[in-house]
């Protein structure tokens, strides 16, 4: 395998904004389709995969900060295998939401000298040597997910996700409309900083109260009963905003049990969630397209190491998001979320 990295050329630094657009289309449509990680994942990917890339095998590596169960990542996953099955790419995916063990396994995959490393820098200053490393390696790296503000300072060829903090002041202009007067932001990992600037961002444009409450994600009764446990204090609670699908279907439950008429708002889909917004118990989710990001990613370094392609020139972000899904147009999504792929 070859891991020559193409030069940065300063052409690319003077590109205006509007090539993110471009270059977001340009992935959309490139591109064909093989094997990636065998019949399953082409499979998952036979609704947006066409023809065959005769390109030679590369190997590609995606590492993540994902907890385990988490089916937003899944998601993400899904779409990574479209674009490998497509660009015939040998996909490795890994993950840890422990910051210095997502260090590792970037490590792990500079040791096995793949051809191109997609990474989420959720807790960007863990990350930063060993995306140094890659880059030294001469394997180009992409950001995705999380890490919009860092993955230009740290030399990441491109960035494919949503702005959080953009999201979250749209998601508190909305609570606005609802007439929610205290609005209550469930962070389940502190210190992601996803995840706060969601918050930052709810509570910059609010025009209620907001407060955050920390729970620990990784077990959901914990989650439950801490949020019980708040609503049953606090009556003045009408809005309760969780940064995850599985975490806002929790939520639901607990305003139950607390005795709460608090409402419920959310980031980010899963089938079920998409359910309950069908059914009235969940408001609405902002929904980033964890499926592009995990396609774009794979495909966009497919491009470079084929074609030399920068996505978004260098310079700018390939915006996945925010877009509200509400039962104004829930109907439209639910097949696609039957399938896993938003």
């Amino acid at each position: 395998m070859s891991h020559t990295s193409l030069p940065r050329s300063p052409r690319f630094r003077r590109i205006a904004p509007a090539v993110a657009v471009a270059a977001a289309a340009a992935l959309t449509l490139a591109g064909c389709s093989s094997s990636s990680g065998g019949k399953k994942a082409a499979e998952s990917g036979a609704a947006v995969s066409a023809g065959k890339a005769d390109t030679p095998r590369m190997t590609i590596a995606m590492v993540t900060h994902a907890p385990s169960g988490d089916t937003f990542w899944d998601t993400i996953r899904k779409g990574a295998e479209a674009a490998a099955a497509k660009d015939n790419v040998k996909l490795i995916y890994s993950n840890d939401e422990t910051a210095a063990d997502q260090a590792n396994l970037v490590q792990n995959a500079i040791d096995q000298k793949v051809d191109g490393i997609a990474v989420t820098l959720a807790k960007p200053d863990a990350m930063k040597a060993v995306v140094a490393k890659a880059e030294a390696a001469g394997i180009p790296v992409v950001g995705f997910n999380a890490g919009l503000s860092e993955w230009k300072k740290q030399g990441l060829l491109s960035f494919f996700g949503q702005d959080e903090s953009v999201s979250g002041q749209a998601l508190g202009t909305k609570l606005n409309d609802t007439g929610a007067k205290h609005a209550l932001c469930v962070v389940q990992a502190q210190g992601d900083v996803n995840l706060e600037q969601r918050c930052a961002g709810v509570k910059k444009t609010f025009s209620g109260k907001t407060d955050n409450l920390y729970v620990n994600g990784t077990d959901m009764p914990s989650v439950k009963s801490t949020i019980t446990a708040k609503l049953a204090q606090d009556k003045s609670i009408d809005e309760v905003v969780t940064l995850g699908a599985p975490f806002a279907l929790t939520a639901a439950q607990a305003t139950s049990e607390a005795g709460s008429k608090a409402k419920v708002a959310t980031f980010d889909l899963n089938k079920d969630l998409i359910s309950a917004i069908e059914k009235g118990s969940i408001q609405f989710a902002v929904d980033q397209q964890p499926y592009l990001q995990g396609y774009l990613a794979v495909d966009s370094l497919w491009l470079y190491k084929t074609n030399g392609n920068y996505s978004g020139g260098g310079e700018q972000p390939i915006l996945t998001g925010p877009a509200f899904v509400d039962k104004a147009n829930v109907d439209t999504i639910a097949g696609f979320a039957a399938k896993g792929t938003r």
